[in-house]
């Protein structure tokens, strides 16, 4: 789980909460649980998203959710070292004593790129398998940063829609001075729902989405290099230096503690 993600969002609330409490105590709580305001803003924002996306892209949101949250990333000192480990293995037994190591590889990008090299493949096959399935990855990960934008920019624009919708209703019924705080509670809680909900959960998610998409694809092209030097016959030491460099100076020194990603 992604504690950075949860907690900023439960700081926040808590935030909410504390300064209601301070200012109004318990029955502060009130005009902020507005069902009419909730169901304009998070309702309308869905509503456009259906408009603007196809059902499934839609429904893939979840999907899109789970990996914001939950997602963490991989350790690309393991997989250096087990590159390096796999380089060491291929100049002592040759390529082919890769099979068995293979299938205890983790990391499912990996495994077939170096299943590719012990089948005999040449590197510019190998490249163009492996760099075909990147750019179908990054594609679909353009596609959830493009919804959370565009949730990001719904949410408040029907925010501004429920506080219009409430306004008309307070001036039409303002003879009416009983009416007029529940109107005017309509129009204000839209407003604060959707602000929040695009700029405290929607946007953020497709930056998260976005950095997320960064490290995968940083730690797919790692493998990428890594593979083709593989395939070329490279030493250990210069599988090693070569990967090394897209690593970080704290990384890098923990490749020599770092065991392979099959073990």
């Amino acid at each position: 789980m992604d504690i950075a993600t949860i907690s900023g969002i439960i700081v926040f609330l808590g935030f909410v909460i504390s300064s209601i409490l301070i200012a109004e105590g318990i029955g502060g709580f009130a005009p902020f649980i507005n069902l009419e305001a909730f169901m304009m803003v998070i309702g309308g924002t869905f509503c456009a998203l259906l408009v603007n996306y196809p059902l499934s892209q839609v429904l893939g949101v979840r999907k899109v959710l789970r990996k914001a949250l939950f997602s963490v990333g991989e350790d690309t000192t393991e997989i250096v070292g087990t590159f390096v480990e796999f380089t060491k293995k291929a100049r002592t037994d040759g390529i082919l004593s890769l099979e068995s190591s293979v299938k205890n590889v983790k990391n499912d990008f990996m495994k077939r790129g170096v299943q590719l090299v012990v089948d005999g493949f040449d590197s510019e096959f190998i490249r163009n398998m492996l760099e075909t399935e990147i750019g179908f990855i990054r594609e679909r990960h353009k596609v959830g940063q493009e919804i959370f934008n565009s949730l990001g920019t719904y949410a408040p624009a029907f925010g501004i829609i429920g506080t219009v919708l409430g306004m008309v209703l307070l001036l039409r019924g303002i003879d009416d001075v009983a009416e007029v705080p529940k109107k005017m509670a309509l129009a204000l809680a839209a407003a604060f729902y959707g602000l929040s909900a695009g700029y405290l959960l929607f946007y953020p998610m497709a930056g998260k989405l976005r950095r997320r998409s960064e490290e995968e694809l940083l730690v797919k092209e790692i493998i990428i290099r890594g593979v083709l030097l593989l395939q070329s016959g490279v030493s250990p030491t210069i599988m090693e230096s070569n990967l090394k460099a897209y690593l970080e100076p704290a990384q890098r020194l923990a490749i020599k503690t770092a065991g392979p990603a099959g073990r």
